[in-house]
């Protein structure tokens, strides 16, 4: 099933451009790294769909987190939801005893501080599971498990992109 939701998540991905066709280079238990070609250059990132949410009674549709090189070069988190994110909110990140904050803009979180991105990937190598709260447009608050099982390998296979 798990699989699945990450084949299912990757064509999601491969949505946002019409040059990009990504393909699964390697999964690392949890977590998938992928590339595509964009202006003859290999872009690579890592993806993980989540292990539980809440609450169980209303449709999350599709949800996953990734990473990937920024414009800046720089790793970069990103949360992907199955709907709308309420309008001026944010994204509330647990990774054991560390907490950071995402801006929304319509389906999509990214770090409020951008300085902290590299403390949200070293909290992520060094957890087992990572918690996500965020608040539908529809006001709607929702919680996501991901398991951080595969991150280090995938971060190193991700850094060997060419």
């Amino acid at each position: 099933m798990k699989k699945l939701a990450l084949v299912l998540s990757f064509s999601l991905l491969g949505a946002f451009s019409a040059e990009a066709q990504p393909s699964m280079v390697k999964r690392f238990n949890d977590w998938g790294v992928y590339s595509y070609k964009a202006s003859g250059q290999t872009v690579c990132y890592l993806l993980t769909v989540p292990t539980g949410q809440t609450p169980a009674n209303v449709d999350h549709g599709k949800n996953f987190f990734m990473v990937g090189a920024g414009s800046s070069g720089q790793l970069e988190p990103q949360a992907r939801m199955g709907y709308e994110l309420k309008d001026s909110s944010r994204v509330k990140v647990r990774i054991g005893d560390k907490t950071f904050w995402m801006f929304t803009r319509e389906n999509a979180a990214w770090m409020q501080h951008e300085e902290r991105e590299p403390e949200m990937i070293r909290a992520m190598r060094g957890g087992s599971k990572m918690v996500i709260e965020a608040t539908s447009s529809r006001g709607t608050d929702t919680s996501y498990t991901y398991s951080l099982d595969g991150i280090t390998a995938a971060l190193k296979q991700v850094s060997k992109c060419n």
